[in-house]
This record gives C-alpha cells, sequence and structure tokens, in this order.
C-alpha cells in the first residue's frame, strides 16, 4: 500500500525545487536546459495529481497531456497549448538529435511565468 500523501508531497517538492533550478538557468541564459526544467515543474506538479487521483505510483512518462487524462485534470485549450510547448522543450533535453528553435527571451520569461501560474493552480487544487 502506498503512502498517497508521502507521493503527494514528494512530487510537490520536487515541483518546486525545479521551479527555482529553472528561474536559475534561465536568469543565466541557458533557455532551453530552463525550459526543459520549466516542464519537470509541471510534469511533477501533475503527477501529483495522478497519484491523488489514482491512488497509485505516476506512470513513468513525460507526456504531460496522457499524465493530465490519467490525474482527470481539465485545462482550457491555452493551457493545452502550452503543454505541447513545454513538451516540445524536454525531448531535446532527453535526446540531443532533437533542436527545437529556441524562443526569444520575453517568449522564455513568458513560458516562465505560465509555469508559476500552472504550478499554483495546480497545487490549489490538490
Amino acid at each position: 500500500m502506498i503512502d498517497i500523501n508521502k507521493q503527494i508531497g514528494y512530487w510537490i517538492k520536487g515541483a518546486g525545487d525545479d521551479l527555482m533550478t529553472a528561474d536559475l538557468l534561465i536568469r543565466e541564459k541557458r533557455i532551453i536546459h530552463g525550459l526543459f526544467f520549466c516542464h519537470l515543474v509541471i510534469e511533477k506538479a501533475i503527477k501529483a495529481h495522478v497519484a491523488k487521483a489514482t491512488g497509485e505510483f505516476a506512470p513513468k512518462s513525460h507526456n504531460l497531456i496522457y499524465l493530465s487524462e490519467k490525474a482527470d485534470l481539465k485545462f482550457d485549450d491555452e493551457t493545452v497549448t502550452f503543454l505541447g510547448i513545454l513538451m516540445k522543450y524536454q525531448l531535446q533535453g532527453r535526446y540531443p538529435d532533437y533542436n527545437p528553435a529556441l524562443p526569444d527571451i520575453l517568449k522564455v520569461n513568458e513560458y516562465f511565468e505560465k509555469t508559476k501560474i500552472l504550478l499554483q493552480w495546480l497545487k490549489a487544487r490538490l
């Protein structure tokens, strides 16, 4: 039997830690790495919801849409689009031959702000 509260705490703490890392990386202009960590923030927060919704360990998946469906999370179209954007940046961190075009720093900062807002939204619903 798994301790669901422990799982939720694990994922949310990790999301918070990764948010700080994303911030540091983006400020240092390590854009692809910063966006990779933005993806991790949201992935971990959604995995907390998966644990809560299913009573099981979250699957070893990085697909934010799949994980959201598993957690029965409902997002508006703008948020679903944002999840798709984040997913393209997580691939480069795992597959060196995948090189998406990097957005300008204004767009990167916008993505970071959206990451923070979405993390708060997800935490408020746990």
